[in-house]
């Protein structure tokens, strides 16, 4: 195998900056459909198509990931960091997967269709059943909260990374070149 680069590729970071965007305002638009009952039909008619295309840009970027290699972390950083970087991503991506899934089983269960735009509608994924809906919307609604605390997680070790330790962690993700990374140490 190819040695391991020192920084994530274009698409990569293409997929990783313009997913964080997305899923923040998922985030956003879920908590205001849940506030607003006038914007709610406008909210949920933005929800569901960005739902569906995270889903899709969910596996293109699992896919990505499970076929090239990521840059090393830097070889001083303490075993809890490396065990909780490696933890952190698995539920990233486990979440991103996750959420989109389950929020259209709910819609299912609500006997719902999701329509994305126009007549372009998913096909159902679970029965329509008040109990399931119930169920999975409770998920939907705890496994958002989740996904935000480890958004914030995530975000807490890239800052500490480039501003604290400064060893060109952050660098290898950043939207913009920002020169090379340091040596690992």
């Amino acid at each position: 195998m190819s040695a391991r680069p020192d920084h994530h590729d274009a698409f990569a970071r293409l997929l990783h900056w313009s997913m964080a965007v997305l899923i923040l305002a998922m985030l956003f638009i879920g908590v205001a459909m849940v506030a607003s009952m006038t914007l709610r039909p406008t909210l949920l008619a933005l929800h569901r198509p960005i739902g569906a295309l995270l889903l899709v840009l969910a596996l293109v970027r699992l896919a990505h990931r499970l076929m090239r290699r990521t840059p090393a972390l830097p070889s001083d950083l303490p075993r809890w960091q490396r065990a909780a970087a490696h933890a952190s991503h698995v539920a990233l991506y486990a979440l991103m997967l996750a959420m989109p899934l389950i929020g259209w089983a709910m819609v299912s269960a609500a006997g719902n269709p999701v329509v994305l735009w126009g007549d372009v509608r998913l096909p159902a994924i679970a029965p329509h059943d008040p109990a399931l809906y119930s169920v999975l919307r409770a998920a939907h609604a705890w496994l958002s909260r989740a996904l935000l605390a480890v958004i914030a997680l995530h975000l807490a070790a890239a800052l500490h990374h480039a501003w604290v330790r400064r060893d060109g962690v952050f660098r290898t993700m950043a939207p913009w070149p920002l020169g090379r990374r340091a040596r690992p140490r």
